[in-house]
C-alpha cells in the first residue's frame, strides 16, 4: 500500500509539473509575446518573479517524490524500478538545465529596463530553446513515470 501512495504522489506531481512547464511553452509565453514590447518585458518580469517563487519547491517536490517510490520497490531489476529510475534522471536532468541556464537568465531579465530590447529578445529566444529542451526531458520523465506505475500493476 505504501508503494502504491508512494507512486501516486509520484504521478501527481509529475503530472502538475509537466503541464504547467508545456502550458507555459505553448500558452503563457506565446500569449506574452504578442503584447507590445515594452508591456512585453514587463509582463515576463511579472511571469518570471511568481514563477520563480513558486517553481523552486514544486521542482524539487517532484524530483524527491521519486525516492519513496525507488526505496520502497523491491524488485531492483524489475522494469517499474528502471523505468522510475529513468523518470528521475529526466527531472533531474531537467532541474540542472533549470539552474544552471534558465535561472540566470532569469535573473538578468529581471534586471532590464525597457531600453534594452535588444538583450532583452536575444534573452527570450535563448530561453525558449532551453525551456523546449526541458520540455523534452519532463515529456521522457511524466512517460517513464506512467510506464513505471503501469509495469508495477502486473505484479
Amino acid at each position: 500500500m505504501a508503494l502504491e501512495a508512494a507512486r501516486f504522489a509520484n504521478l501527481v506531481l509529475a503530472g502538475m509539473l509537466t503541464g504547467n512547464e508545456f502550458g507555459s511553452k505553448v500558452i503563457v509565453h506565446p500569449a506574452l509575446g504578442d503584447l507590445l514590447p515594452q508591456s512585453h518585458l514587463q509582463a515576463e518580469q511579472a511571469v518570471t518573479r511568481r514563477y520563480g517563487k513558486v517553481m523552486p519547491v514544486f521542482m524539487t517536490a517532484t524530483l524527491a517524490s521519486f525516492l519513496p517510490v525507488l526505496a520502497l520497490e523491491r524488485r531492483r531489476a524489475s522494469p517499474s524500478f528502471r523505468f522510475s529510475a529513468g523518470g528521475m534522471a529526466c527531472y533531474a536532468a531537467m532541474l540542472a538545465v533549470t539552474l544552471s541556464r534558465n535561472v540566470p537568465i532569469n535573473n538578468r531579465l529581471l534586471e532590464l529596463t525597457p531600453a534594452a530590447q535588444d538583450e532583452f529578445r536575444e534573452l527570450r529566444a535563448r530561453w525558449d530553446r532551453l525551456h523546449t529542451a526541458r520540455n523534452l526531458l519532463n515529456l521522457a520523465g511524466l512517460t517513464c513515470t506512467i510506464i513505471s506505475a503501469l509495469n508495477s500493476q502486473g505484479r
